[in-house]
């Protein structure tokens, strides 16, 4: 039944509690990390503008908001997916060995030295937790190569749980700007009587607001250098395979997902 206000009591239902949690999370990610963010954005469009290329990286959940801001209706042209196979996703068998394979030492330079990735361009590394080798060493061997790294992270992690690199550091340690996503340590917003497990997590909601606000802020950074941004339009609407013609042609040399 409604209360006085015509508010169901559904509200306190998990699917509720959940909308209320990412909510929550979001609001707290805008007011808190719009520096951060602003910075982001400034830092894709300095790539852009002076002949660089961008790249994204995740591995496992976390690749899912990395992939989300490449060939997107609406993003950004230019940014490309450094993929390591058997890390992006859960289409490997078993699903398991996604989440061994950031734990091997080493990869990431493997990946990045047969990359087209060169001094110049940026790298986003999205990693929830921050703790693993393969997104700590993938910094650790951008910088290294001249690349500037913005890291999408929780930063609670670094500061409840143990590093699982052998420099003893995280992610965030090796990014010239980093993005807290606010996620709590274990990703589960809700708990529940009867149920043993906390549950219903937010990272990849948060995580992909984040990216596309970074995107959205180097938008606005191009225009307001006289750029015209290298966005796509969506292939569903009347034009937009003309136009992702256009600007694909254009920046040639720097989509490298089509290769």
């Amino acid at each position: 039944m409604p209360d006085a206000t015509g508010e169901s009591a559904s509200r306190s239902k998990p699917a509720d509690r959940f909308f209320d949690a990412a909510i929550g999370l979001l609001k707290r990610v805008r007011d808190e990390e719009a520096p951060n963010i602003a910075a982001a954005g400034a830092a894709i469009a300095d790539t852009v503008a002076s002949g660089g290329r961008l790249f994204a990286f995740g591995a496992g959940h976390s690749s899912l908001a990395a992939q989300d801001v490449v060939y997107r209706a609406g993003g950004l042209a230019l940014v490309n997916l450094l993929a390591v196979p058997g890390v992006v996703g859960v289409d490997v068998m078993p699903a398991t060995l996604g989440s061994a394979l950031e734990r091997v030492d080493g990869l990431a330079g493997a990946v990045l030295d047969s990359s087209p990735a060169r001094a110049g361009d940026l790298l986003i590394i999205v990693s929830l937790s921050g703790r693993n080798a393969l997104p700590v060493e993938m910094a650790m061997n951008a910088r290294a190569l001249g690349l500037k790294v913005i890291g999408v992270t929780s930063v609670a992690y670094a500061e409840e749980t143990k590093p699982r690199h052998v420099s003893g550091t995280f992610l965030k340690d090796h990014c010239d700007i980093v993005l807290d996503s606010k996620i709590a340590v274990g990703d589960a917003e809700l708990t529940h009587e009867g149920v043993e497990a906390p549950f219903a997590p937010a990272s990849t909601v948060v995580t992909s607001a984040l990216m596309q606000a970074v995107m959205a802020a180097a938008t606005e950074s191009l225009v307001a250098r006289g750029i015209e941004p290298p966005l796509l339009r969506s292939g569903n609407v009347d034009g937009g395979h003309e136009w992702n013609g256009r600007v694909m042609t254009e920046y040639a040399d720097r989509i490298f997902f089509r290769h």
